[in-house]
């Protein structure tokens, strides 16, 4: 996700969760016994990808016990540094994509610098703030094609506008009030980019197939069917869709996931960003609707980052403030905040299909849906985090059992394993377990006599899951942000940001302050000097961490224990715990997936460590969960570690440009071809004087260029699998 700089986005450190439950206090003390294991030690899968992953997806977390080659890292670590181009190791190479602007079909011209560009050809343009991402094999009969690595279908998040490049002539206009034209081309720039991609040749580099009937933008004004329990609900009935089946938009679309059956799961995040309410709303809401309003960050007489909703009284425009208005919701729009924060399914291999926003797998700040591998006969697992502080970790299982014969079964298929299921949220215990609590209306005092909120259907659990997890006594956590799951063993991992906003354990907290705890153990101080000169000090687990779990002998039963670290090299050993050195250190993990050989791909974003380094991607041959040992972490907090770092099991593999976010990736399935999307480069500087030149600047020409995201292609020169010997 990316960094918050107002007035461009909305605040996602900002803290709604103020329940009593615990984080994770007193957590591993018990754990001294855990068995030991190899690091690096596990046996690589000959497995396809998508459905055909001959692994156990659902309780239990077997090992694979595939004998084959072991999985070995093929490159030399990229050293640390602050160039404006991606670097790359020694013996690969890199190609821009697409970026911002770039047209998918033929009749709008080349972008052109300068911000010219009609806010009506950005439904036919690549959008702004590339994000997550997927690749999906495109048959010869236009068809998904799960093993097709030469041709296939991309799909892009636009999380967001990136002020003041690319969009605008001369940025934002100034004033209190939008201007409707720059409003409908940000409007129009976020959401997805969708396109056909194809090699030339036997070369394994990648291009967009420009004009292909399958390219397509989805943005924040694209018609959505809503499907699960919140379909025709009285919680998302508007001006635009009285009976509540319908919406439009989809908005800051950060994390991904992906389904095997072969379709794209987009996942609204930061929805906060364009969403407005009035001053005085209170009065014109129930006691329970205002509860919800505030946990879910929309105090009445709150003004939106982006204030799309102050451009006029058009519609298009008005329906971004979520304000009672009418006598009846069918008559305004003050159930807009619930048409957010949920995850999409897209057909990418029919651009006339709806998107479907698939409600039962919850509504929150959605950093992504994160796949367990598909078994037939099991059901289908999604894992996501809530990226805020203090929110939780959730797992959907789906009521209907996997059959491969639905690969290639588009939308419909999603409304089988993706409409009904059991929706859950983590606890973790301090003896190192955990459990999943059910979200289930009826269960676990998830009913109308509930003091949090008065559940009177599964419609109000999903759409307000926030305020059910709070009753269940979930655990809070630090910011979850992107996972995935190990396809050789099933664990699943997922990255905890940063968390500055921290006091030592002998201090009174204030406010949302937190001391330590066992599985966001350091409080430590790092002091941060800008490119200007200025300076500052943050404190707290400044650099991040990752965290991993392994699914245990029940459907709601796990363990698990950090397994890195984020630290600068020189350290100190308490804040250094994962060992970390000049091939491997890096601070604050933000996207993190595997892909199915077992790689595990590591991306930061981050600001505390780039006044020595741009933000960066590292592979890694991962453990086991309870292969490390017990440490003690800055500030004395006991905890539990994984295996340390080696340059055998960890290494940098790239390093992007100035002032950007490494985020997103995707492979082909012969791991010939990685993408890897490059975020708000230069993001720190002006139009005067911008910061960066990227991605002009990876060509060498870079002169009076604007800084733009985009989609990198890496390769190795002559081609073989990235990463890997």
């Amino acid at each position: 996700m990316s960094q918050v700089s107002e007035p461009n986005h909305y605040d996602d450190n900002e803290v709604v969760n103020s329940s009593n439950n615990l984080h994770f206090e007193d957590i591993l003390n018990a754990r001294l016994s855990r068995r030991q294991t190899v690091f690096g030690g596990i046996s690589a899968t000959t497995a396809a990808v998508f459905g055909t992953l001959s692994l156990s997806a659902c309780a239990g977390g077997q090992d694979s016990g595939l004998e084959s080659k072991p999985l070995a890292l093929g490159f030399s670590a990229v050293a640390k540094n602050r160039l404006d181009v991606v670097t790359v190791p020694d013996g690969y190479q890199v190609s821009i994509l697409h970026a911002l602007g770039d047209p998918l079909h033929f009749g709008d011209e080349s972008w052109k610098n300068d911000g010219s560009e009609s806010a009506d050809s950005y439904q036919r343009r690549i959008g702004d703030g590339h994000d997550g991402m997927w690749y999906f094999g495109l048959g010869e009969d236009g068809k998904f094609a799960a093993d097709r690595s030469d041709r296939g279908v991309l799909c892009v998040n636009h999380e967001y506008v990136v002020q003041p490049f690319g969009l605008h002539p001369n940025g934002l206009t100034p004033g209190s009030q939008r201007v409707g034209s720059e409003v409908d081309k940000e409007i129009h720039a976020h959401g997805v980019s969708i396109c056909e991609v194809k090699r030339s040749g036997t070369n394994p580099d990648m291009a967009m197939v420009r004009g292909s009937r399958l390219n397509r933008r989805i943005t924040s004004a694209t018609p959505m069917a809503f499907s699960g329990p919140v379909r025709g609900s009285d919680l998302v009935k508007t001006k635009y869709s009285p009976d509540g089946t319908m919406t439009r938009g989809t908005n800051n679309n950060c994390g991904n996931g992906y389904t095997p059956w072969g379709t794209y799961l987009t996942c609204e995040e930061n929805y906060l960003n364009v969403i407005a309410r009035s001053a005085g709303d209170d009065a014109r809401r129930s006691a329970a609707e205002v509860r919800a309003l505030g946990r879910y960050g929309l105090p009445q007489g709150r003004v939106s980052p982006y204030r799309w909703d102050s451009a006029g009284t058009d519609d298009l425009f008005a329906r971004w403030n979520s304000a009672v208005t009418a006598e009846t919701a069918a008559g305004d729009y003050r159930n807009v905040i619930n048409t957010f924060g949920w995850n999409v399914e897209i057909d990418p291999f029919d651009p006339t299909s709806v998107p479907v926003k698939r409600s039962a797998l919850g509504r929150f700040n959605h950093e992504g849906a994160w796949p367990a591998p598909a078994v037939a006969g099991q059901p289908v697992i999604m894992y996501s985090g809530d990226d805020a502080r203090n929110e939780y970790v959730y797992k959907f299982v789906s009521k209907a059992l996997w059959d491969p014969k639905d690969i290639g079964g588009g939308l419909a298929a999603g409304a089988k394993y993706l409409d009904e299921g059991t929706l859950y949220v983590a606890k973790f215990n301090a003896d190192g377990t955990g459990v999943w609590l059910e979200l289930t209306h009826g269960k676990n005092g998830l009913d109308a006599s509930n003091s949090l909120y008065p559940f009177s259907s599964q419609a109000d659990v999903v759409t307000f899951v926030r305020l059910a997890a709070d009753s269940l006594g979930a655990t809070k956590m630090d910011r979850p942000e992107w996972g995935g799951v190990n396809p050789l063993n099933n664990e699943a991992y997922m990255t905890m940001t940063n968390n500055s906003n921290r006091v030592a354990l002998s201090a009174t907290p204030s406010g949302n302050q937190l001391k330590p705890d066992a599985a966001n153990p350091r409080y430590y101080e790092d002091t941060f000097t800008s490119d200007s000169g200025s300076t500052r000090t943050n404190r707290g687990n400044v650099n991040g961490h990752i965290v991993r779990w392994k699914e245990g002998s029940s459907a709601t039963a796990f363990t698990w224990d950090i397994y890195l670290f984020g630290a600068e090299a020189a350290a100190a050993a308490d804040v250094n715990l994962s060992g970390l050195t000049a091939v491997n250190d890096f601070s604050s993990p933000d996207g993190l997936a595997f892909d199915p050989r077992g790689l595990l791909w590591i991306q930061t974003d981050d600001g505390a460590f780039t006044d020595v380094t741009n933000c960066m991607m590292l592979a890694a041959v991962p453990g086991k969960v309870g292969d490390g040992t017990t440490v003690t972490a800055a500030g004395g907090t006991q905890t539990r570690r994984g295996a340390l770092a080696t340059a055998d099991n960890l290494r940098r593999f790239l390093v992007g440009p100035k002032d950007c976010e490494v985020t997103g990736i995707a492979f082909t399935p012969d791991y010939q071809t990685m993408f890897v999307n490059v975020q708000h480069p230069g993001e720190d500087g002006t139009l005067a004087n911008p910061t960066s030149t990227w991605p002009a600047s990876q060509a060498g020409a870079a002169a009076g260029r604007r800084p733009r995201s985009a989609t990198v292609v890496v390769t190795r020169k002559g081609g073989g699998p990235v990463g890997t010997v």
